[in-house]
């Protein structure tokens, strides 16, 4: 081989090698964003970008309302830079992971946080007396109404613009064009909702008093009050005749709960069953993204209530 040949496959090599160490260098760069939910989850991948690695703590199918991380799950926090949560409560088990993550200037983004809260009470029997207590609890269901998860987006690109500095102007572009999706989603859920016959309608949980306020309709009634308390005889009773009264013959269920209680109601009011999904995942056709999982809900109220 002669010794121009030799040069030039040694350049060819260096360049290979150099080009490799970049691609290492820009993957070893990638900051670690954890999301609590998918919604969440799926947005900051949509900011993040390449600039940032996104892992979801909710396992798909799960309830976010009874979900407890293992302690190798709360170990996921070690190394993360950007933790987005819902708030207003929904992880009641966040403070426990982040001390037992030892996790050093994690960035926490409340998505609940300076939000226009809808507040609820619940009835919660006290095992000592076995009285009724009655307690109020702030609605962490923001993101299901598609223009508070605009100021979401805009908080998202701020703590990842807090994490990485030299991404600012990336993670703001990145949400500008994101929002502009939203506001088509609102667009396009306005419009459909505008031509439904039906305005009132009954829910297994308390997941779309958000959504309800934002686009005119009304949750008439709450078959599960409070997560993982069976609703008492007297109460689906209560919820059957409410049924009845708004002329609504579709109960939603959802996905994350054992449908027999609403199946119950359902029967019991002569109605059907239909499937919202206020949480979605990755791995679920049709509702692998956000704006998808949005569709989706739209989808099936339209097809309930028009």
């Amino acid at each position: 081989m002669s010794y121009m040949a030799r040069m030039k496959r040694f350049a060819l090599i260096s360049a290979c090698i150099l080009l490799l160490s970049c691609a290492q260098s820009a993957y070893a760069e990638k900051i670690k964003a954890v999301a609590s939910i998918f919604p969440l989850g799926d947005v900051t991948r949509q900011i993040g970008g390449e600039r940032v690695d996104v892992k979801i703590m909710l396992p798909a199918g799960a309830s976010p309302h009874t979900f407890e991380p293992t302690p190798l799950e709360m170990m996921g926090l070690h190394d993360a830079r950007v933790f987005v949560k819902a708030g207003a409560g929904l992880e009641f088990w966040a403070e426990k992971m982040l001390k037992a993550s030892g996790s050093k200037n994690l960035i926490i983004m409340d998505s609940s946080s300076d939000m226009p809260l809808i507040r609820q009470v619940h009835s919660h029997a006290a095992s000592a007396s076995k009285k009724t207590a009655k307690m109020e609890h702030a609605d962490p269901h923001v993101w299901l109404d598609p223009l508070l998860m605009k100021k979401i987006v805009d908080k998202i690109a701020e703590a990842l613009s807090k994490a990485d500095p030299p991404g600012n102007a990336y993670y703001t572009e990145k949400a500008e064009r994101y929002k502009k999706e939203l506001d088509a989603l609102h667009s396009e859920i306005m419009n459909k909702v505008e031509k439904f016959r039906i305005k009132e309608y009954v829910t297994f949980h308390s997941a779309w008093n958000y959504f309800s306020r934002r686009y005119g309709l009304r949750v008439a009634g709450i078959i599960e009050e409070s997560p993982g308390r069976e609703p008492s005889p007297k109460h689906i009773a209560k919820i059957v005749k409410v049924l009845r009264d708004t002329n609504s013959r579709v109960v939603f269920a959802e996905p994350q709960f054992n449908p027999k209680i609403a199946e119950v109601v359902a029967k019991e009011a002569d109605a059907k069953i239909a499937f919202l999904d206020p949480i979605g995942g990755e791995d679920i056709k049709g509702r692998d993204t956000y704006l998808r999982l949005m569709r989706y809900n739209l989808s099936v109220m339209e097809e309930a209530m028009r």
